[in-house]
C-alpha cells in the first residue's frame, strides 16, 4: 500500500517497525518518528493538543489535511496544463517524476493520473509501465490510453472490437423489432439522433483528436466490411465522421477527404431527398477526384453504400421518375436522374472496389436507363390506364382485367443488375405505401428471383412488412394472402431464417385479419423444426401461438349501440354503426 515512499526519502511502516524493534525507549521513538514525518509547520505543534482535548484522533486530522492538499494539487495540475506558460509541461513532467513511484498508492494515484492526463506526450517509459500493469491501465484516463493505443494497434483493436459487435447487434435488432409500422421504421431516426448512440459516442471519445486512431478505426471498418459484406459498417463509417464534425474536431475533419461530401449527403439523408442544389454539390465532389487520388473513391463508395444513403438516393430516384412520367419525359433525358443513378452505382460497387483495390467508378449499364426504367414506368402507366378505364361507363370500358404480366426487361434486370434491383424493390415499397393492391399483386411474385436474393434481405423485408400494415384489411382475402405468403415469403422461408422471422413478425401483428382457416395452415407451415431452428424463431412462433390461443378464448365482443341522447326537444337516437378498422400507421 505504501510502496514507493522509500524512493522519495519518506519513511513508511517498515521503517517504524525497525525503529521500534531496535529502540530502548518506544515512546520517545514514536514521538521522534511523528515529529520527523508529521506536517513540518512549527506553529502547528502547539495547536495539536487542542485536538486531543476535543477527542479528535490525529489520524482524522492528518487525513483531512491530506485530502485537502491532494484536491488542491489536482486542481493546480489542471490550471498549469491549461495555462500559457512555455514550460508548463516541463513542470508537469517534473511533478510526474516525483509522484509516479507512488502511483499504486490509492490516496496518491488520482494526482498521478491527473498529471498523466494533461501531458500531451507522456514519457514512453511511463506509458509502458502503465500498459504492463492491468490495474493501472484500467484506471488511467482515455487521454493516456490514446497515447498507448496509437502505437499498439492490437490493443486498440481489442478495445474497439466489442463496440463494433455491439453496433451490429443493435442495427440488426432494429430490423427485427417488435414494432411494425410504416411511420416508425429502421430509417425513421434522424442522422443527429443516430449519432447519439452509445457506440458512436464511445468511439468518438476514444479517438479524440488523434488522426492515427481515426485511421485505425476506418481500417477496422473496411476489413470487417470486406469480411462480412455487412453494410452497417458503412453506416458507422459515415456516423463516426459526422460525430467528429458535430464536435468540430477540425484536426480530423480537415484531413478526411470525404468530409464535405459526407456532410452534404448527411443533409440529404436528414431531408430524405436529394434536391437539385445538393445534387450539384455532390456531383462536384465526385468530378473533383484528381488523378492520383482515386483511392478516395473507395471511401466515398463505402459512404454511399450506407443503407441510409442508399434509401435517400432511391427514394429520390422514384420521386424523379414520377415527375418524368407526368412530363412525358424519358429517363435518359434527365441529368438529375442520371446523377442519382451514378451515386447508387458507386455505392453498390463499394465491396468490389475495396476488395479489388481498383479505384475506378463502376460503369452503369446504359440499358438500365434505356430499358429497365422505361419498363418500370410502363407498369405505372398500365396502372393509371386501368384506373381511368374503371371510371368510364360500362359500354366504354376497354380492358376487362388488371394486367398481370410484366415486361421481360423489367424482370430480367431485377435478376441481373444490382442497381436496377434496388430501384425495383423500392418501387414495390412505393406502390405498397400507396395502398395499390393490384400493382402489388402483380409485382411481388417477380421478386422471388432477384439479384443476389436482395428481395429477401432484412432491410427490404423490414420495410415491406411495415408498409403492408396499410393494407391490413386485405389480409382477409385468400387471393391477397396467397400472393404475400405462397408466392413470395414461403418460397424461401425454409432456407432463409431471416425470412422465417419476418413472416412470423408480420403474422404476429396481422393474424386477426387473416381468415381462420388460412391462419391455421400458415401456423402449421411456419412451425419451426425443434432441433434446427434458432431461439428468436422459436420465440416468435411461441408468441404467435399464444396470441392465437388468447384470441380463441376471448373472441372480440360486438360494440353496443350508444344510448339515446335527450337534448330537451325530442329524443335523438344515434344509429349503430359498424366501426371500420383503419390501417395502423
Amino acid at each position: 500500500m505504501f510502496a514507493g515512499l522509500p524512493e522519495l526519502g519518506i519513511s513508511n511502516g517498515e521503517d517504524l517497525k525497525e525503529t521500534l524493534t531496535n529502540c530502548t525507549e518506544p515512546l520517545k521513538a514514536i514521538d521522534q518518528f511523528q515529529t520527523e514525518n508529521g506536517i513540518l509547520l512549527p506553529t502547528l505543534q502547539s495547536a495539536l493538543p487542542f485536538l486531543d482535548l476535543h477527542g479528535t484522533p490525529r489520524l482524522d486530522f492528518h487525513q483531512s489535511v491530506f485530502d485537502e492538499l491532494r484536491d488542491n494539487l489536482t486542481e493546480r495540475v489542471a490550471v498549469i496544463a491549461e495555462g500559457k506558460e512555455e514550460d508548463r509541461f516541463g513542470k508537469l513532467e517534473e511533478l510526474l517524476e516525483k509522484s509516479f513511484p507512488l502511483v499504486k498508492m490509492p490516496s496518491i494515484q488520482p494526482v498521478v493520473m491527473q498529471v498523466l492526463k494533461h501531458l500531451p506526450k507522456v514519457p514512453e517509459k511511463k506509458l509502458k509501465m502503465v500498459m504492463a500493469d492491468k490495474e493501472l491501465y484500467k484506471v488511467c484516463g482515455v487521454e493516456v490510453k490514446r497515447q498507448i493505443w496509437q502505437d499498439n494497434q492490437a490493443l486498440f483493436g481489442d478495445e474497439v472490437s466489442p463496440l463494433l459487435k455491439q453496433y451490429i447487434v443493435e442495427k440488426e435488432g432494429a430490423l427485427f423489432s417488435n414494432e411494425l409500422s410504416v411511420l416508425h421504421n429502421f430509417f425513421s431516426p434522424s442522422p443527429k439522433a443516430r449519432r447519439q448512440g452509445e457506440v458512436v459516442l464511445k468511439l468518438t471519445q476514444m479517438i479524440g483528436k488523434n488522426v492515427k486512431l481515426y485511421d485505425m478505426v476506418l481500417q477496422f471498418l473496411r476489413t470487417l466490411f470486406l469480411r462480412t459484406r455487412n453494410v452497417h459498417y458503412c453506416t458507422l463509417r459515415a456516423e463516426l465522421l459526422m460525430s467528429l464534425h458535430d464536435l468540430d474536431i477540425s484536426e480530423i475533419c480537415s484531413v478526411d477527404p470525404c468530409h464535405k461530401f459526407t456532410w452534404c449527403l448527411d443533409a440529404c439523408i436528414r431531408e430524405k431527398f436529394v434536391d437539385v442544389k445538393r445534387a450539384r454539390e455532390l456531383q462536384g465532389f465526385l468530378d473533383g477526384v484528381k488523378k492520383g487520388q482515386e483511392q478516395v473513391l473507395g471511401d466515398l463508395s463505402m459512404i454511399l453504400c450506407d443503407p441510409f444513403a442508399c434509401n435517400t438516393l432511391v427514394l429520390s430516384t422514384v420521386r424523379n421518375l414520377q415527375e418524368l412520367i407526368s412530363q412525358d419525359t424519358l429517363p435518359r433525358e434527365s441529368p438529375d436522374l442520371l446523377l442519382l443513378l451514378r451515386m447508387l452505382c458507386l455505392g453498390q460497387g463499394a465491396w468490389d472496389m475495396i476488395d479489388s483495390q481498383v479505384f475506378k467508378e463502376p460503369r452503369l449499364d446504359p440499358e438500365v436507363v434505356t430499358r429497365f426504367l422505361p419498363a418500370m414506368m410502363s407498369v405505372v402507366v398500365d396502372d393509371h390506364t386501368f384506373t381511368v378505364d374503371q371510371r368510364l361507363p360500362g359500354e366504354e370500358k376497354n380492358s376487362p382485367a388488371y394486367p398481370t404480366a410484366l415486361p421481360d426487361s423489367f424482370t430480367r434486370y431485377l435478376q441481373e443488375n444490382r442497381v436496377a434491383c434496388e430501384m425495383g424493390l423500392y418501387f414495390v415499397l412505393h406502390i405498397t405505401k400507396q395502398r395499390n393492391k393490384n400493382a402489388l399483386q402483380r409485382l411481388l411474385p417477380a421478386l422471388v428471383d432477384t439479384h443476389n436474393d436482395m428481395a429477401f434481405g432484412d432491410i427490404f423485408l423490414h420495410l415491406l412488412s411495415g408498409h403492408l400494415t396499410l393494407l391490413s384489411d386485405e389480409f382477409g382475402s385468400q387471393e391477397f394472402c396467397s400472393v404475400i405468403f405462397d408466392r413470395f415469403l414461403l418460397t424461401s422461408f425454409s432456407s432463409k431464417e431471416n425470412v422465417h422471422r419476418h413472416a412470423l413478425r408480420m403474422l404476429l401483428h396481422l393474424h386477426h385479419k387473416v381468415l381462420p382457416s388460412l391462419m391455421e395452415t400458415l401456423v402449421k407451415t411456419l412451425e419451426p423444426p425443434k432441433q434446427q431452428s434458432s431461439e428468436p424463431v422459436k420465440e416468435l412462433f411461441n408468441q404467435l401461438t399464444e396470441k392465437l390461443e388468447a384470441q380463441k378464448k376471448s373472441p372480440p365482443q360486438p360494440e353496443e349501440a350508444p344510448p339515446s341522447l335527450d337534448l330537451g326537444l325530442h329524443p335523438v337516437t344515434v344509429p349503430t354503426t359498424t366501426p371500420t378498422t383503419t390501417a395502423a400507421l
